[in-house]
């Protein structure tokens, strides 16, 4: 009997034992399946400022091949201060606080910090970049020179302020150029100022200011005339090109610094006809069905009078089987022989009218309380009206559609 009993004892004691150990298993496992956590199946670095200037692997962040990576936009560390609302992409917005309040610890923006700043963003630097310039690179074919200048008016002490800045691509007549520039504010062309000579250069640097003296009431009635020449070793002066630029459309306030760069024209060396000569431009537009005509200037005309109360203006009508259709002028252009247009004028005309349409252009002159007088016309038109020069430059207006055609013509005193 006291064998069974102490052989049941052990027994009964093996059992609590395993029980117990069972139990202190079971408590155990829960406790720490309660602190594990589940592994990422991939590993996760910890970015940087310099991350964000490589790859991204990321394709949310990464962009085509074609453009070029974005720059993070980031809150410096001495804004970390203010308070900061997440909105619903994740990204945030500043709020109205006290900057000397600590902000309160809290979730930040999905984005990391670099280097104790937030990124709260990025910037394409493609879409602030300044339009190219391309003035000093595309050259068209024939080009002989580019001048560049800039143009400013003092309205208290009434002075036109002219910088001339730099010429490009000169075509001189020999292997070496030494060129300068003369400036004329017309109608004046008895005087004029002259920029100093730049030796043995085709892209002459000048970076000279000029100054003219003309009042704000006859400003805008004035044109800047440059002309480049080249001195070859005799001292001999060689016209290498002009640019005319009118002031008539542009706005000149001391606030208003106009940067303007031109290409040079060949000046018309030949003496001007009887009754003078003028320059103009024609177009045809055959989808729109639209003639256009560009005034541009006159030279030599035979006024009646010269003074400032002489006003010249041109007078461009369209024709059709020698009746008028319709007709515009220019603004007139007070006391010279010289005047200076650049006004465009557009007529509608079918591409089927113009073996029977011409243009008439009148130039005028008036005189306050005398009658307006007739300083010359020419025409311009198909064969059935006109010959020579004039029917050459209607002809050539309709074989180069929506080409500027410019050309110059001698007056005739023909009513």
């Amino acid at each position: 009997e006291q064998a069974v009993a102490v052989a049941g004892a052990v027994i009964g004691g093996i059992l609590l034992f395993v029980l117990v150990g069972m139990t202190a298993y079971l408590l155990w496992k829960k406790f720490c399946s309660l602190l594990s956590y589940e592994k990422l199946t991939s590993s996760v670095k910890t970015p940087n400022a310099n991350a964000f200037f490589q790859d991204q692997t990321n394709p949310e962040m990464q962009l085509k091949s074609t453009r070029s990576r974005s720059v993070p936009f980031i809150i410096p560390p001495t804004l970390h201060g203010r308070d900061w609302i997440n909105l619903t992409n994740e990204e945030q917005v500043q709020q109205d606080s006290d900057p000397y309040m600590i902000a309160p610890s809290g979730p930040r923006s999905s984005f990391h910090s670099l280097a104790g700043a937030y990124v709260v963003g990025t910037i394409n630097p493609e879409l602030y970049k300044f339009p190219e310039d391309k003035s000093e690179t595309d050259f068209p074919d024939g080009n002989i020179g580019r001048l560049w200048f800039s143009i400013e008016y003092e309205q208290e002490s009434e002075r036109l302020l002219v910088s001339l800045i730099k010429v490009r691509k000169l075509q001189p007549p020999a292997d070496s150029c030494s060129p300068f520039v003369k400036i004329y504010l017309l109608p004046d062309e008895r005087s004029y100022l002259q920029s100093k000579t730049k030796r043995k250069t085709l892209n002459p640097q000048f970076d000279e200011n000029f100054v003219f003296q003309v009042s704000s009431k006859m400003l805008l009635q004035r044109t800047l005339k440059f002309l480049v020449y080249h001195v070859d070793k005799q001292k001999k002066h060689h016209l290498l090109g002009q640019v005319i630029f009118p002031l008539k459309n542009e706005v000149l306030t001391d606030d208003n610094k106009l940067v303007i760069w031109r290409d040079l024209e060949k000046e018309n060396l030949e003496p001007p006809s009887e009754y003078g000569d003028i320059q103009f431009s024609l177009s045809y537009n055959d989808y729109l069905g639209r003639l256009t005509v560009v005034v541009l200037r006159a030279r030599g005309l035979k006024l009646q009078e010269e003074s400032y109360a002489v006003g010249v203006y041109v007078k461009v009508s369209l024709m059709n089987h020698n009746k008028f259709v319709k007709s515009k002028k220019t603004a007139a252009v007070l006391g010279t022989p010289n005047p200076v247009y650049n006004e465009t004028f557009s007529f509608k005309a079918d591409q089927t009218e113009l073996d029977t349409a011409s243009l008439s252009l009148s130039v005028l002159q008036s005189i306050k309380g005398e009658k307006t007088l007739l300083l010359g016309r020419v025409v311009v038109g198909p064969f059935m009206y006109t010959r020579g020069k004039e029917l050459e430059h209607w002809n050539e207006m309709i074989s180069k559609p929506k080409e500027l055609v410019k050309r110059w013509h001698a007056l005739c005193h023909s009513t």
